[in-house]
């Protein structure tokens, strides 16, 4: 290789990386503006809880979020039945929560997704798949 080709070889690399660097600070201006965009919304749902904290009666706690004691519950089922093969609506009817197919198709998705059971013919769910997936953090009802 001479030393002209090398110097053609270098400036098209040069192009590249002028180009890739180009393309990664427009990158980072979207994900700038969508930061900016997220931390005020957030500061707005900060405000809005603090306000209704202030109005609510005191004396009172307020309730856990419906998706934790729907999550804790599964678990709880989960371990109490360790062999067990359990549906949506089983788990629903045995936890005494809403039995409504809206409800019902809420969990049965959250469940599929996590245990990777799509089909409706496969959407049976039991204890070893749960727990394993839940070592991973990756399970919210």
């Amino acid at each position: 290789m001479n030393i002209t080709e090398l110097l053609v070889d270098l400036h098209v690399r040069v192009n590249e990386a002028t180009a890739r660097a180009d393309e990664l600070r427009n990158q980072i201006a979207h994900f700038n503006a969508a930061l900016t965009e997220t931390e005020a919304h957030l500061a707005d749902l900060a405000t809005t809880c603090k306000i209704i904290t202030e109005l609510a009666p005191t004396g009172t706690e307020p309730d856990p979020p419906e998706s934790s004691i729907s999550y804790q519950a599964v678990v709880n089922a989960f371990n109490q039945h360790p062999a067990r093969v359990f549906r949506a609506r089983e788990l629903h009817e045995l936890l005494g929560m809403p039995t409504d197919e809206a409800s019902v198709n809420i969990t049965r998705s959250r469940l599929g997704r996590l245990m990777g059971a799509t089909e409706p013919g496969n959407a049976r769910f039991r204890s070893r798949q749960l727990v394993s997936t839940f070592d991973a953090g990756a399970f919210e009802l």
